[in-house]
């Protein structure tokens, strides 16, 4: 008679339940025959099982043993049913009765040839859906519990080998159910850039301090040296903490992908993500045979710095239209869609022009205009009418440079940030989102009313400017945080004037 257990599928962010089942008959070729849809790391699990199983001191079964994953429609990768197949081939040889536990309990983890379990990615993830669909019992390796601890209302099972999990089930030696320390602090904000050692750059700092407070997207454009990069390393220093909600929503990112340290299973610093231009679109938003979060999603609730921006191709450019306008992004292949979460701040630099001179008053540019022109078309209009804040970085003086008292430190701004941000997550509490970026027109009309001056004036922006409905609706947000800077239940007309400042070519006479 065929015994069956429960696992788990990891599919993206997601997960499915899996049941493993195992039959054994005399007839046929002896060996281990895995169907439902295995890859490659699913299919070797055979040998692994095989030996882990002698290695803990027991036989393997005789003759053709036949283990189903189901449902076998859905694919299966990874390392994650060695324990599962495990205990039902053990199970189906009578050396343990899993009967109280094949309906109320999720088996996980990857097999050594010895029996020791090692860890798998995604036990967040599995967790969760332990707690979602009423399963009371999770069984894991031992490296994985503090993770699996982050979700309350199940119980967490660590194991360290297979042959300790058998004498559980024989009531040999019990094992007991993890408990996570409570006491446990695992934050650690330590920036590698504070904003009191950027000299001079008053003006960059303060659009930094609004894209901060308010998750808005931000492009700086200057010559080589300006500063650009330390600026763009400085913001995750005064952004404001995040909420436990957002840690945990980046932290199942992370273990999905298998980045989570061994010493901080909760990520509560918010991701500051830097990849090369000569990164490929699918590592910028993510995919693969078995598709898994980029980088824009690794730098959810965080900061995505691009740094020469327009060195970065094209088309890999243009995979930021969507992430960048509706927080997440659809990965489509044949076997299905999958939707990773992408809600980030974008931080650009990028050089006027390809010799990085054009607008250095000390420096001559040796590009012709044609140069010019073809160089800043690497990023299309689209793309750049998403960005909230364009911002000029001119070369620092020499003279500034030298003997000067430190600037204000981020913890300042910090505090102005985060004060911003309570007033924000107080305005949405009931909208389900958590930044004035984050706003759509509903919210926009709600939160965002103008007087008669505000609104003269944004109306001649926009006309001078020939500004696009996207263009019009992010001022408004942008000078919503303006005004939350300022402490301001209202949009005053300096707020909707210092937002105008920050869109490219404005000309208001």
């Amino acid at each position: 008679m065929a015994v069956k257990i429960l696992s788990a599928a990891v599919i993206g962010l997601d997960c499915d339940v899996v049941e493993v089942e195992a039959d054994n008959s005399p007839h046929g070729n002896p060996g281990i025959y895995i169907v439902g849809l295995p890859d490659k790391a699913v299919d070797e699990s055979k040998s692994r099982v095989r030996s882990a199983i002698k290695n803990s001191g027991f036989d393997f079964l005789r003759g053709n043993v036949t283990v189903n994953l189901a449902p076998a429609d859905l694919k299966k990768y990874g390392t994650y049913y060695d324990l599962p197949i495990a205990l039902a081939c053990l199970w189906q040889d009578q050396k343990i009765d899993l009967a109280d536990y094949c309906k109320n309990s999720i088996f996980i983890g990857e097999l050594s040839l010895s029996g020791e379990l090692r860890p798998v990615n995604g036990i967040l993830s599995i967790a969760l859906m332990c707690r979602q669909k009423g399963i009371t019992n999770l069984f894991l390796p031992a490296g994985n519990a503090r993770e699996a601890g982050l979700v309350d209302g199940i119980q967490i099972f660590p194991i360290n080998c297979l042959s300790q999990l058998i004498g559980h089930f024989n009531a040999v030696n019990l094992i007991e159910n993890y408990q996570p320390d409570q006491t446990e602090d695992y934050i650690n904000d330590i920036f590698s850039s504070d904003m009191c050692y950027v000299v001079g750059q008053e003006r960059a700092k303060r659009a930094l301090e609004i894209a901060a407070a308010g998750s808005h997207n931000i492009l700086m454009s200057g010559p080589p040296g300006s500063g650009k990069t330390l600026l763009a390393k400085a913001l995750p220093s005064i952004l404001p903490k995040m909420s436990p909600e957002e840690s945990l929503e980046v932290t199942r990112i992370y273990s999905t992908c298998g980045l989570l340290s061994n010493d901080e299973p909760l990520i509560q610093s918010r991701p500051f993500r830097s990849p090369h231009h000569s990164a490929s679109g699918i590592s910028l938003v993510g995919g693969g045979t078995w598709p898994k979060p980029g980088e824009i999603s690794l730098a959810h609730r965080g900061v995505l710095f691009l740094d020469e921006f327009l060195e970065f191709p094209k088309l890999v450019l243009e995979n930021l239209r969507q992430p960048l306008e509706d927080g997440v992004i659809n990965i489509s292949r044949a076997s299905g869609t999958l939707r990773f979460p992408a809600r980030f701040v974008l931080v650009a630099a990028m050089n006027p022009c390809p010799c990085g001179f054009s607008n250095d008053p000390d420096r001559e540019c040796v590009c012709t205009p044609m140069q010019i022109i073809k160089y800043q078309k690497r990023a299309s209009g689209p793309l750049m009418d998403r960005i909230d804040l364009h911002l000029e970085v001119p070369r620092v003086d020499l003279d500034k440079l030298q003997n000067i008292p430190l600037a204000e430190s981020s913890m300042q701004i910090r505090e102005r940030v985060q004060k911003a941000r309570d007033i924000q997550n107080e305005r949405f509490k009931n909208d389900g989102i958590i930044g004035n970026s984050e706003m759509v027109l509903e919210q926009i009309n709600k939160y965002c009313q103008l007087d008669n001056d505000s609104s003269n004036l944004l109306r001649q922006a926009a006309e001078k400017l020939h500004l696009s409905a996207r263009a019009y609706f992010r001022i408004l947000k942008l000078a919503r945080t303006i005004a939350d800077l300022d402490s301001e239940d209202r949009v005053l007309c300096h707020h909707v004037g210092e937002a105008l400042q920050y869109r490219p070519s404005l000309e208001i006479k």
